[in-house]
């Protein structure tokens, strides 16, 4: 089975950039689609970018136009850029396998995530 490993997050204040890596194992990534989660202290895990094996993003309202995802073949990783962030974006931020016909439906295992803290 495919194990994803996520990297990236940090401390910064708001309106500044981070750049999140999912480097996927066992399975290349321009076979799947691959989506990235979010996890407030508290709060229920949030689907909030999606790529899918034709390359194809999706996005959820609250990040769009600000968060881009994307991928490097080669590498077997998948990004995501994340711009002007929010205080309310403090969060752990996780990438999983998602099911091709249906990207609501999570197919991979879920790794530890990696902690993104916004400061206002």
């Amino acid at each position: 089975q495919a194990q994803l490993e996520e990297s990236g997050g940090g401390l910064v204040q708001a309106g500044g950039s981070l750049r999140l890596s999912c480097v996927v194992s066992g399975s290349p990534v321009t076979f799947n689609a691959l989506g990235w989660y979010r996890q407030a202290p508290g709060k229920s895990r949030d689907l909030i970018a999606t790529i899918s094996s034709d390359g194809t993003t999706t996005y959820a309202d609250s990040v769009q136009g600000r968060f881009t995802m994307s991928r490097d073949n080669a590498k077997n990783t998948v990004y995501l850029q994340m711009d002007k962030l929010k205080a309310a974006e403090t969060a752990v931020y996780h990438c999983n396998m998602l099911l091709h016909s249906d990207l609501r439906l999570v197919i991979g295992t879920w790794g530890q995530g990696s902690q993104v803290s916004v400061s206002s």
